[in-house]
């Protein structure tokens, strides 16, 4: 079987507030990826691994049978196929750590879609924006099975490789980022908090607290605006404002999403928040896993990280160091 291979993912900006219509920028990211395989003791893959991962897709075959059957897709997925390559031993060899917020199940849900839809959009080098939504949707319906709601953004930045700009929820487009404009000692990062992260119970949360007035006034006048300002500005190279609005996204998060914000890296996060030289956010749904950090002095912040024992995962690095 020919298989593709799928990047990770990282959400810059909009986790939380994309679910109130609000701006989202996301990325490729090729340190992690994921493919589809077939079993074979010889590959240096752990065998039981490898059996647990086919289990897993026998699990999520049955979802799809049962989404087929109830109301049907939008493009057609060979399951049959699916089925019988499954009885042959195929599973997902990835390194895409889970519960980290980086596209571990967006990246299966593309890998699935590419390699079985029938009728569908196979040219993702070639889509207009009408069929960007149409592919969001299909994916959004075939990551819920991972999370019980998706988007449908992680697996459409999954297959189409490529940054995207989420306008609102009828607009989506790629993008260019320009980073030549981004600073000579700047850097975006990723730190790895050391726990697992559950992505559904915290976006309960946030869709639940959104129901109180006084929260969703906030996220309204100050995380959105915040948030959009961080993409519009990033996109432009306008790198003061940028960093201003960014301040004030990181201090929201902190303040408000503290459920989403790991216990152990609090002081750190706070830490940013009055230097000047790194700010740190949440990537993907928090909890744990990785969280984001963009420094405009990176051999500073790199120093910083490593007297506090932690390590920094570079996914933009524009030092000279």
């Amino acid at each position: 079987m020919k298989s593709e291979v799928f990047y990770a993912k990282i959400m810059l900006f909009g986790e939380y507030s994309v679910i109130c219509d609000s701006m989202a920028l996301t990325i490729p990211y090729a340190h992690f990826t994921g493919e589809l395989r077939f079993i074979d003791q010889e590959q240096y893959t752990k065998y039981e691994l490898a059996l647990e991962s086919n289990k897993h897709l026998k699990d999520y075959l049955k979802y799809l049978k049962d989404l087929e059957n109830k109301t049907g897709f939008r493009d057609k997925l060979d399951l049959e196929r699916f089925e019988n390559d499954i009885n042959n031993g195929l599973y997902f060899e990835s390194n895409i750590p889970q519960g980290y917020g980086i596209g571990s199940s967006g990246a299966l849900v593309a890998a699935v879609y590419d390699q079985y839809v029938v009728q569908g959009h196979k040219n993702r080098k070639i889509l207009t924006g009408m069929e960007i939504s149409n592919l969001k949707e299909v994916f959004s319906r075939m990551e819920s099975y991972f999370h019980g709601v998706s988007s449908g953004l992680d697996p459409l930045l999954c297959y189409i490789r490529h940054p995207l700009l989420i306008r609102n929820k009828m607009q989506i487009e790629t993008v260019g980022i320009p980073r030549d404009k981004f600073g000579t000692n700047s850097a975006i990062f990723l730190i790895d908090s050391g726990v697992l992260g559950k992505t559904g119970p915290l976006v309960n949360l946030f869709i639940e607290r959104c129901k109180l007035e006084d929260f969703h006034d906030q996220v309204k006048n100050v995380f959105i605006p915040a948030n959009n300002g961080c993409i519009e500005t990033l996109l432009k190279g306008d790198m003061e404002p940028f960093f201003s609005h960014l301040t004030e996204l990181s201090a929201f998060q902190f303040l408000y999403l503290p459920e989403m914000i790991p216990s152990n890296m609090k002081s750190i996060w706070e830490y940013g928040l009055h230097s000047d030289d790194f700010k740190m956010k949440l990537c993907g749904s928090g909890g744990g896993g990785f969280l984001l950090g963009i420094s405009r002095d990176f051999k500073s912040t790199h120093k910083y990280f490593q007297q506090n024992g932690l390590e920094l995962i570079p996914v933009f690095k524009n030092s000279k160091d």
